[in-house]
């Protein structure tokens, strides 16, 4: 077994509720409810369930009009119950929309979880993009910006695996996604 220490990236620590990210920060356990979020009393219990079994961050998704009535109830429950595990907001396609019509989720949400791909396609997704940056800056809410080949836009994809077909030596499809 190889006994070298893990050498890690060096990056900004960011707070997400009272769990540090990040830095010399340790590693966070995070993990994601599978409930409907809109059932607040169903979601609330399992982020409770998962708060005490070692989840210091949570996410849930929040993916419409109900469910982002729903954040503030679910926040409101563990509360109650002494809990203060960090509810991560995780958002497709209309996150813009729901934080801004719904102040009350974009506050209880302790970060928001945004991939460009899946924020709009077009012309609308630098827009959309910017306002859930915006809205991320008024309620003072750290944003996890990242990519993945199942949010990618379909037009990034297609230009790489379009250049990959016309390389001298063409990798195999999964080696471009890598």
């Amino acid at each position: 077994m190889n006994q070298d220490p893990i050498r890690r990236h060096r990056t900004v620590p960011v707070r997400v509720g009272p769990v540090t990210i990040g830095g010399q920060a340790p590693v966070a356990v995070q993990s994601m409810t599978n409930t409907d979020t809109t059932d607040a009393v169903r979601t609330a219990a399992q982020v409770a369930d998962l708060a005490r079994a070692g989840s210091e961050l949570v996410r849930i998704t929040v993916n419409t009009e109900a469910a982002a009535a729903a954040v503030p109830r679910i926040r409101d429950r563990l509360l109650q119950q002494g809990l203060e595990v960090p509810l991560i907001g995780d958002f497709h396609f209309n996150g813009h929309k729901l934080l801004e019509r719904h102040p009350a989720c974009a506050e209880a949400l302790d970060k928001y979880r945004i991939n460009p791909g899946n924020v709009g396609r077009g012309s609308r997704r630098d827009a959309r993009f910017a306002q859930m940056i915006e809205l991320a800056c008024r309620h003072g809410k750290p944003v996890r910006i990242g990519v993945n080949w199942g949010s990618l836009d379909p037009a990034v994809l297609a230009r790489l695996m379009d250049e990959n077909a016309g390389a001298a030596r063409p990798r195999e499809p999964r080696a471009v996604m890598r």
